[in-house]
C-alpha cells in the first residue's frame, strides 16, 4: 500500500475504525503521526502538547530512548511467549522487580493486558479464594465499591463500577454489587469539615460491613481518586480507614491502581501515602510507560496458598490471556522501571504538583468552575453554568467536550469526563508546558463560556 494522504486516512478512520467511547456519527478525527517527549504531531504537521499522557498512561513522554532500546533489545531474543504453563525471563524480572517494590505479602504477580482485565483477576480471584481457604467460606461471594466507580469494561468490571449509563445497557448481565457513596472532599455535607471528612465517609462504609460481612468477598476502590467517575478526589485518612474495617470485617481489600499508580499521585503507589497494604493489587497504564499493553495483580501468600493443591482438586485458577506477560512489554515495564529511578521522576514531582496546585487555585476563582484541585500530576476542572447557585450545565450541551476541542486549537490535548476537564500530562512535563496546558484551560474556558452566553 502507497502512503495515504491525510485526505485518505481522515476518510478510512471515519469509514473503517470504531473508536472507543465515541459517538462515530459526530466523530471528528484527529489522527496523531508522532511524537516526541509531551508533543504529538498529526497528519497535517500540527503539534499538541499531551496534556492527558495518552490516556493517562504515557509516563517519561514519547519516544524516550530508554524504552525505545529496550524493546529494540528484547526484539533481538523473542518478541512473544506464553505464560499458560511456560515463562520467560524478562517476564520473571519484572515480576521479582514489582515484588521488590511493593510492600510485604504482595508476593505473587499474575500478569494480564489492561487495567480492565487487572482488576477482573482480582474479582475473580478474590471469589474463588473464599471457595478454597481453610476453612472454605463459599457464602462470602458478593462485592462492595464505591458509587460512580469505573474499574474497567469486562461484566465483572461493569458489575462493581458505578456508572449508570453502562449498567442501564448492560443491566441484565451484571451481577449485584453493594454500594457506599464515593468520598468526595468537594462535595461533603454542611457542617462536614477537612478534619473529620474521612470519619463521616467511613461511617457508610463501617455500616455496610457491619451488615453484610459475613457474605463479603472484597472491597474494591481506586485508591486516593477516582479516576474516570471525575477525579473525585477522597478525604485523607479514608483509604486507611478502609483498610482498618475491612480487616475488622473479614473482607479482602482490592486496591484498583491502574489510573493512579506508577507515580501519579506522588509515590509510586497511590497506596504507599497511607501506608496500606491491600489483599489485591492492580496496576496496568503506566506500567509500560504507555508503550505497551501490560497489567499485573499482585496478591498475598495467604491468598495465593489457597490456590495450591493437586490438579485434580481443581483449586487451580483458570484464567489467562493469550499476551498476559508478554515479553516486550514486560522489558519496556523494566525500563520504565528504570527510568523512574534513573531521572528521579517522583523525586521532581513536589515542585510541579505546586505550580499546578497554583494554577488550580486561580482557576477556582472562576465563575463557571465549581471545583478546580490536583493531587500529584492528577488535576480536575469541574465546569457549571452558575458558580453561585451551584447549578450545573445541562449534559446534553457537552460543554466539556467543547472545552476541549478549544484547546485543541491552542495546541494542546485534553480529554474531559462529562463536564470535568482532565489535566494528567506526563510525568517529565516541563514547568513552561505545565504553564501552558493550565493556560490553555482558563483560555478554553473562557472562550467556550463566553459563547454559551451570548448564546443565550
Amino acid at each position: 500500500m502507497s502512503n495515504p494522504t491525510p485526505e485518505q486516512l481522515t476518510d478510512w478512520d471515519r469509514r473503517y475504525v470504531w473508536h472507543a467511547f465515541t459517538q462515530m456519527a459526530e466523530y471528528e478525527p484527529l489522527i496523531f503521526e508522532r511524537g516526541d517527549g509531551c508533543t504529538l504531531v498529526d497528519i497535517h504537521g500540527r503539534q499538541y502538547l499531551d496534556g492527558v499522557s495518552s490516556l493517562w498512561c504515557n509516563l517519561h513522554g514519547h519516544r524516550h530512548p530508554v524504552l525505545d532500546a529496550a524493546i529494540r533489545q528484547q526484539l533481538e531474543k523473542v518478541a512473544h511467549t506464553t505464560l499458560l504453563g511456560a515463562s520467560n525471563s524478562t517476564t520473571i524480572k519484572l515480576a521479582k522487580r514489582l515484588v521488590d517494590l511493593t510492600p510485604h505479602p504482595l508476593n505473587h504477580v499474575f500478569f494480564s493486558d489492561s487495567g480492565a482485565t487487572a482488576v477482573e483477576v482480582a474479582l475473580k480471584m478474590a471469589f474463588q479464594y473464599w471457595r478454597q481457604c481453610n476453612p472454605p467460606r463459599p457464602e462470602k461471594n458478593r462485592f462492595v465499591a464505591l458509587t460512580g466507580a469505573y474499574h474497567g469494561d469486562t461484566l465483572g468490571d461493569v458489575s462493581v463500577g458505578g456508572v449508570e449509563q453502562y449498567r442501564r445497557m448492560f443491566g441484565p448481565l451484571l451481577f449485584d454489587v453493594l454500594r457506599v457513596p464515593a468520598p468526595d472532599v468537594s462535595r461533603l455535607p454542611p457542617g462536614v469539615g477537612a478534619a473529620d471528612a474521612a470519619a463521616h465517609c467511613l461511617k457508610d462504609v463501617e455500616d455496610v460491613l457491619r451488615e453484610h460481612h459475613r457474605s463479603l468477598a472484597a472491597f474494591v476502590m481506586e485508591p486516593l481518586i477516582q479516576g474516570a467517575a471525575g477525579i473525585v478526589m477522597q478525604p485523607d485518612g479514608y483509604l486507611c480507614g478502609v483498610r482498618e474495617l475491612t480487616r475488622q470485617y473479614n473482607c479482602l481489600m482490592i486496591a484498583d491502581e491502574v489510573a493512579v499508580g506508577m507515580g501519579r499521585t506522588g509515590t509510586l503507589l497511590a497506596c504507599q501515602q497511607e501506608h496500606v497494604v491491600p489483599d489485591l493489587l492492580c496496576l496496568a497504564k503506566g506500567l509500560t510507560g504507555g508503550y505497551l499493553p501490560l497489567a499485573a495483580t499482585l496478591t498475598s501468600d495467604a491468598v495465593y496458598e489457597a490456590f495450591l493443591g493437586p490438579h485434580s482438586e481443581g483449586r487451580t485458577f483458570f484464567h489467562g490471556h493469550t499476551y498476559g506477560g508478554n515479553p516486550l512489554a514486560a522489558a519496556v515495564a523494566l525500563a520504565t522501571l528504570d527510568v523512574l529511578q534513573q531521572e528521579k521522576s517522583l523525586e521532581s514531582l513536589p515542585s510541579k504538583t505546586d505550580r499546578l496546585g497554583k494554577h488550580m487555585e486561580r482557576l477556582a476563582q472562576h465563575g463557571h468552575v465549581r471545583d478546580a484541585r490536583c493531587r500529584g500530576l492528577i488535576g480536575r476542572v469541574e465546569l457549571v453554568k452558575d458558580k453561585r447557585s451551584d447549578i450545573p450545565y445541562d449534559a446534553s450541551l457537552r460543554m466539556g467536550a467543547k472545552v476541549c476541542r478549544a484547546a485543541l486549537d491552542y495546541g494542546v490535548w485534553l480529554r474531559p469526563l462529562g463536564d470535568v476537564i482532565v489535566v494528567m500530562p506526563p510525568l517529565v512535563v516541563s514547568m513552561d508546558q505545565l504553564d501552558r496546558i493550565m493556560q490553555t484551560v482558563a483560555r478554553a474556558i473562557d472562550r467556550v463560556t463566553r459563547d454559551d452566553a451570548r448564546d443565550c
